[in-house]
């Protein structure tokens, strides 16, 4: 697949020769992999399209930025505390707590990729 992807690349004239990238630990990269599958990219796809969004101008305010940031991360620990529920699993403080971290670790990506996906949606 990988392939097939570089020859369109080649096909469109598209030559991407630089990399950007982070060190992370192995835990936070089973989690990155996991959000960027989960939205049916590879991980270095995923991170692209996150990192090409910060160049994009954003109608949003910084307040309203920081507000969704924060309502994604409600909505995130919402669900998957009301998820470990349904499905009979007990909630210690330890797993509201890794919900909580996971939550606080994921919403800011979460909501530029939000942002990006509005912005490219109202484009005229």
């Amino acid at each position: 697949m990988a392939a097939g992807r570089e020859v369109l690349k080649l096909m469109m004239g598209v030559s991407r020769t630089r990399s950007a990238g982070a060190k992370v630990t192995d835990e936070e990269y089973a989690e990155l992999a996991a959000l960027a599958q989960a939205r049916g990219l590879t991980l270095g796809e995923w991170c692209r399209e996150v990192l090409l969004a910060q160049l994009a101008p954003s109608a949003a305010t910084p307040p309203e930025k920081a507000i969704l940031t924060e309502l994604l991360g409600l909505r995130m620990i919402v669900i998957n505390l009301v998820s470990a529920l349904g499905s009979g699993e007990p909630l210690t403080a330890e797993k509201i707590q890794r919900v909580i971290d996971r939550a606080d670790r994921e919403k800011i990506a979460t909501a530029v990729e939000c942002l990006g996906g509005y912005a490219a949606r109202n484009k005229f």
